[in-house]
């Protein structure tokens, strides 16, 4: 009876990496069946990815992450249980008197090193990525308020601005979404280069669109950038993940991504519906500040 734990144990060793896999497999195929744009009910992975840099966060966390994981709990786990039934106080009444190991101290050092150093070469990569923007065929640059997100489209699409708040959750309808649902959403063209300036204008914002793969904090007096390449057209939801007030939970991102007609037929519209805005942005590509008009 004595050896049935330790044949165990040696069972569940054997079957590690079988259990690694099954975890993969089932991360895998619940990835397949998550919300495209916004989260589903029960939802318990990340959202479909619709651009490079979201393909590759999912890669790293399915490959790289998920495998580790899963091989230090399981590991842990197997030892844990060796532990209980190895050293209790009736299996071994005579309790060891070892203070040190040296290859083991040596071990329990260098291999959560070398575990680092797997983790953060591709880190390292996937960072530079989202990093350095490519050459982009659109600038917009959203500024973060108690509580809504204010956009700014450069001269060479039509020079304007307008605020986009949460919509009025008593009128919605069957496909929209509570609380994600803006009265004015910004438009972006389909297989497009879009760089964010993001910034805020009274405490810290963050913007983020998971499917995307995007986030990047909103700080007061500073100007961060970012950028997203969306691959297929659709509605996608985010919302503010910094607590920045009373109404943190009621300020959400609403983008429209469109072919390169429906983009300049939305262009057009926007021009006229939000030319009576007070602020008149200038090129934010250059200057990223809008100039209030005096009247």
């Amino acid at each position: 009876m004595k050896s049935f734990p330790l044949k165990m144990l040696a069972g569940l060793a054997k079957n590690a990496g079988f259990l690694a896999g099954a975890a993969l497999f089932g991360v895998a195929n619940a990835a397949f069946a998550a919300g495209t744009g916004l989260a589903e009910p029960g939802q318990m992975v990340m959202q479909e990815p619709v651009t490079e840099v979201a393909r590759d966060i999912h890669s790293f966390h399915d490959w790289v992450l998920m495998p580790i994981i899963t091989v230090i709990t399981v590991f842990v786990g197997l030892l844990l249980l060796y532990v209980i039934f190895k050293f209790n106080a009736k299996s071994n009444p005579v309790p060891s008197k070892t203070t040190h190991h040296t290859g083991l101290e040596v071990a329990w050092t260098v291999i959560p090193v070398m575990i680092l150093v797997v983790i953060a070469l591709p880190s390292f990569k996937l960072l530079t990525k989202e990093i350095v923007i490519p050459k982009a065929d659109l600038t917009i640059k959203v500024t973060g308020k108690q509580w809504y997100w204010s956009y700014e489209y450069p001269k060479d699409q039509g020079g304007f601005s307008f605020d986009s708040l949460l919509s009025d959750q008593t009128k919605l309808t069957a496909d929209q979404p509570r609380l994600l649902t803006v009265d004015n959403e910004f438009v972006v063209p389909v297989n497009k280069v879009v760089r964010m300036q993001i910034t805020a204008a009274d405490v810290i914002h963050s913007f983020i669109i998971q499917s995307f793969g995007m986030r990047m904090d909103a700080v007061p007096g500073r100007l961060n950038e970012t950028w997203f390449k969306a691959e297929r057209e659709g509605v996608y939801y985010g919302q503010c993940s910094k607590l920045c007030g009373k109404d943190h939970a009621y300020m959400p991102i609403m983008v429209r991504v469109v072919s390169d007609e429906k983009y300049a037929e939305w262009l057009a519209g926007a021009k006229k519906k939000f030319a009576s805005n007070g602020n008149v942005p200038v090129n934010v590509a250059d200057i990223t500040l809008s100039t209030q008009v005096q009247n």
